[in-house]
């Protein structure tokens, strides 16, 4: 990204965009339970619903993302609900240098492939990536319309192709919010 991109992310925030999405994201939700609590990540953040779900769990969250605004935000509904999570501000096209092992990483509706491959090895032995993305389709479905920022049929499975994986599901959906989309959902482990 650039500093346009973080700019258009600060502007978003800014005016209110994401503002009703608190809730956690439903694939995250259904395999909590299946994930031994432990450090997580949440890549591309935004403002925080993941990582506030994962720290009320128990977990001890970075987040990261490009907009300080988002952040801002996160920050804020973190302090209001007595949640500790470590929020770093972080343009993701540039190197992420992290030193932690996570039991857990999370990235929702960002695509940068390279980068999800990168992160499978900061996952701890018997760590899970819980990954959900915009898939390429004709079907009429919310999300980016650039076909850039969607991933094709089978790109997650290439990513995580040294991990075992525990669900995979390439489908149209419908959000939480009513509205169809098409997505590509991943839940995987380090052995």
């Amino acid at each position: 990204m650039t500093q346009t991109d973080r700019l258009k992310w600060n502007e978003r925030y800014n005016s209110g965009a994401y503002g009703e999405r608190r809730y956690p994201s439903v694939l995250l939700q259904e395999w909590i339970d299946h994930i031994p609590c432990g450090r997580a990540l949440d890549v591309a953040c935004g403002a925080g619903r993941n990582a506030l779900f994962l720290a009320a769990r128990g977990f001890t969250v970075d987040a990261v993302d490009i907009s300080g605004a988002a952040l801002d935000l996160a920050r804020s509904r973190a302090q209001q609900a007595g949640l500790l999570i470590n929020w770093i501000e972080h343009d993701l096209d540039e190197p992420l240098a992290l030193d932690a092992q996570y039991a857990l990483i999370v990235v929702m509706r960002y695509v940068n492939l390279p980068l999800l491959r990168q992160l499978t090895g900061n996952l701890a032995r018997g760590g899970f990536l819980v990954c959900e993305q915009h898939l390429v389709t004709d079907e009429e479905v919310i999300g980016p319309s650039d076909s850039a920022y969607r991933v094709a049929r089978g790109a997650l499975r290439a990513a995580a192709k040294d991990l075992r994986i525990h669900h995979l599901e390439e489908a149209i959906v419908q959000d939480p919010d009513k509205r169809n989309a098409a997505l590509a959902r991943l839940v995987a482990q380090k052995p």
